[in-house]
């Protein structure tokens, strides 16, 4: 007898929660390159190295790159390790990220890795972000230093999507939880994404609200990707919402994030988190509905400049049309 849809989801959801409890991801199965994933956009820009299970993207003058999972998904657990560009990188931006965009237009669904490049001498940020059914009018940012430089070497960067969380990783500790609260409605994603991987010109606004652009002299920009994850229910698009179905509750599945995981998030964010949505006055003059203040937490993050979004900020207008590379970009406006 085979396995039921229903069964699947529960065994990789447990083995999952197994795996992070262990301390290890190790044993997440390794996928190469061509079973997973397809050229999303930059032609030749866009290199397979030759153990099918690594990949380069690249941008210069011409185009940024890309790549996206040949499947739609339905929760689970998702991750490459990356290494960055090196030296001037201000206004480049990778991109680690899963969306719906091109099925659902105008209630389109997010989770969001974004590292933001800089000057030479200044370290590259990481964004994440959370979007449900096309909330792009309430963005869920948080930005972070790192406490290494990406561009030495490969680290670990991953997702945790389920019906009740998400949880962002570097390396395997915890750096940010999302929970899905009744305060937050349908703007936590709940319908099936693909995965992405880009990297594109943000001059207009990644680096210094756009102060600092990308300058080709030193390009190819070149990212890295290996140990690519996809662990998850994928999800037939015809079919996409009966196969993955799960009408049965996960109230008493437990978190991933174990006390000792839990300090250590708590550790990373007091040590390196620089922007929350939470405290920004200036887009919100009432914290959105699932904030948790912390005074000491905002007291903190006051000691560093406001960053600010422009009003109406559209993320993505491209809808990442697979068949327009031109279109596959990530874009953005004004910090």
């Amino acid at each position: 007898m085979g396995t039921s849809p229903l069964g699947y989801i529960w065994g990789w959801f447990f083995f999952v929660v197994a795996v992070l409890l262990s301390g290890s991801t190790s044993k997440l199965p390794i996928i190469a390159f061509d079973e997973g994933y397809t050229h999303l956009f930059g032609d030749d820009n866009l290199m397979i190295h030759r153990d099918g299970k690594s990949v380069h993207l690249s941008l210069d003058e011409r185009t940024g790159s890309g790549f996206v999972s040949q499947d739609l998904y339905l929760h689970g657990f998702f991750s490459a390790s990356i290494k960055l560009p090196a030296e001037y990188t201000a206004g480049v931006v990778v991109a680690f990220y899963m969306s719906n965009g091109d099925m659902f237009q105008k209630n389109h669904d997010e989770i969001d890795f974004e590292f933001l490049g800089n000057i030479r001498g200044k370290e590259w940020r990481i964004q994440t972000n959370v979007y449900g059914n096309g909330s792009t009018s309430v963005g869920r940012e948080e930005r972070y230093n790192l406490w290494f430089d990406p561009s030495d070497d490969f680290h670990q960067y991953s997702i945790l999507w389920t019906e009740t969380q998400i949880i962002f990783y570097v390396d395997n500790i915890p750096i940010r939880e999302v929970k899905r609260t009744e305060s937050m409605g349908g703007d936590f994603p709940s319908k099936p994404m693909s995965l992405y991987a880009t990297i594109w010109d943000g001059s207009d606004w990644a680096t210094n609200g756009g102060k600092y652009r990308v300058n080709y002299k030193y390009s190819p920009y070149v990212a890295s990707f290996s140990d690519l994850v996809l662990h998850g229910c994928a999800v037939d698009p015809i079919e996409q919402f009966s196969k993955c179905d799960n009408s049965r509750s996960t109230e008493s599945i437990p978190t991933c994030v174990t006390p000792s995981k839990r300090i250590k998030m708590e550790s990373f964010r007091r040590k390196h988190m620089t922007y929350s949505y939470c405290y920004d006055r200036l887009r919100y003059k009432v914290s959105p509905p699932e904030c948790v203040i912390n005074p000491q937490e905002a007291e903190r993050l006051r000691t560093f400049d406001p960053v600010t979004f422009g009003i109406g900020r559209h993320r993505h207008g491209k809808h990442h049309h697979r068949s327009k590379a031109s279109q596959s970009q990530k874009e953005a406006t004004s910090i």
